[in-house]
C-alpha cells in the first residue's frame, strides 16, 4: 500500500512539476514591430514573480520626414500552454516624442510629445538555450495632436534570457 501511495504521489508531483512554468528573471533583446513607424525596439523583461513580469521597450526612429522615440512599459501575466510554450497578456502605457516635417510648410519643423495607453497579448517559446522567441500584438491608443489614434503594433521578439 505504501508503494502505491508513493507512486501515486510521485506521478501527481511530476505532473505539477511539468505544468509549472518558469519565466526567466531577466531577458533583453529586440522587438521587431510595425504599425507606428518605430520599427525595431530594444526590449527588456524583468520577472516580478512566478507568473508576472514587467517589459520595457525603447524604439528610436530616424527617417527622411521624421525623427522620434517611444518608451513603453507593460505589466504582463504569463501562463503556460504546454512545455516551453507560454502565452501572456498585459496592460501598460508610455510616452514619446516625434519631430516631423510639415507638408504644407516645407521649411517648418513641427514636434510633439505624446502619451499612450497599451494592451498586449502574445505567445512565446523558451528554448533550451537562453533564447526566447515571441509573437505578440500591442494595440496602442495615442494621446497627442499629431498622434491621436489607435494603432496595432504586431511584433516578433528575440531575447536573451539570464
Amino acid at each position: 500500500m505504501k508503494k502505491i501511495l508513493f507512486t501515486l504521489a510521485l506521478i501527481v508531483g511530476t505532473t505539477f512539476a511539468v505544468q509549472a512554468q518558469t519565466i526567466s528573471k531577466n531577458a533583453i533583446g529586440l522587438r521587431f514591430g510595425d504599425g507606428d513607424g518605430f520599427g525595431a525596439e530594444i526590449s527588456y523583461q524583468r520577472a516580478l514573480g512566478d507568473n508576472n513580469r514587467l517589459e520595457a521597450d525603447l524604439g528610436i526612429e530616424n527617417g527622411n520626414r521624421f525623427d522620434g522615440f517611444k518608451l513603453t512599459g507593460v505589466y504582463q501575466w504569463v501562463w503556460n500552454i504546454d512545455g516551453d510554450f507560454n502565452w501572456y497578456a498585459g496592460v501598460g502605457g508610455g510616452l514619446g516624442s516625434i519631430s516631423f516635417d510639415d507638408d504644407f510648410r516645407p521649411n517648418d519643423d513641427d514636434s510633439e510629445t505624446f502619451l499612450l495607453a497599451a494592451g498586449q497579448i502574445g505567445i512565446e517559446y523558451n528554448f533550451d538555450i537562453p533564447l526566447i522567441i515571441s509573437l505578440d500584438i500591442r494595440p496602442e491608443l495615442y494621446f497627442g495632436d499629431f498622434r491621436d489614434d489607435l494603432e496595432s503594433d504586431i511584433a516578433l521578439g528575440v531575447r536573451y534570457q539570464f
